[in-house]
């Protein structure tokens, strides 16, 4: 008796077989380069390196300001 039974207006349940068997269409979509992938790559690399550098950052803070992090007025 739940929503899943019964469809509401023009929602279709049925899947395709083509997308059943995992058959892959002939468009390819986007093609990047060598030089584009390159630049995702290291795009990718400086994002790495620039969130550990922040939790490193959060880390130390955290050590210099050791307990007294807690002892604040409220």
């Amino acid at each position: 008796m739940g929503r899943a039974d019964h469809p509401i207006g023009s929602v279709s349940t049925d899947i395709a077989k083509d997308d059943l068997m995992g058959e892959q269409q002939d468009d390819d979509g986007i093609v990047l380069t060598e030089a584009q992938k390159r630049a995702r790559r290291s795009r990718s690399v400086a994002i790495a390196f620039a969130l550990a550098a922040l939790v490193v950052l959060f880390y130390v803070m955290t050590l210099v300001k050791g307990p007294a992090v807690l002892i604040r007025p409220i």
